[in-house]
């Protein structure tokens, strides 16, 4: 029998930790090019942006909302393999229902939401498919 390690060609917390950077990576490019949009840096100098006014409590939501990913990061490679596996099954769900709520707002956004989402699809299969590797 073909253990894991080999057939996915790395540790599978190595290669979960390595999606979610690549994931958060997408996800920072994404919100560069947002910069770009015409008329946005005028949204965020009055505090209302895409119709939401911008306080210290959304930014505090979207910070927590930042950093789970980012802790999954070091979560995936530290954590025991029972709690790993949740932690990215139920985190990646987490993340993946939030890139859903957020509307794409042009091509761009389409394309590195597309890539976020199949990223965290493959994370969250990748969890639910892993199993422990007997020593």
């Amino acid at each position: 029998m073909i253990s894991q390690k080999k057939s996915i060609g790395m540790d599978i917390k190595a290669l979960l930790s390595t999606l979610w950077i690549f994931f958060l990576l997408n996800m920072i490019f994404r919100d560069i090019h947002d910069l770009f949009r015409p008329g946005l840096l005028e949204e965020m100098m009055t505090g209302i942006v895409n119709g939401t006014q911008v306080t210290d409590g959304v930014l505090l939501v979207g910070g927590i909302m930042v950093e789970i990913p980012i802790s999954m990061v070091v979560l995936s490679r530290v954590l025991k393999y029972r709690l790993n596996r949740w932690a990215n099954i139920i985190v990646g769900s987490i993340t993946l229902a939030s890139v859903i709520a957020k509307k794409p707002l042009d091509l761009d956004d389409v394309f590195f939401t597309t890539i976020g989402f199949i990223t965290l699809v493959i994370i969250i299969w990748l969890a639910w498919k892993w199993r422990k590797q007997e020593a």
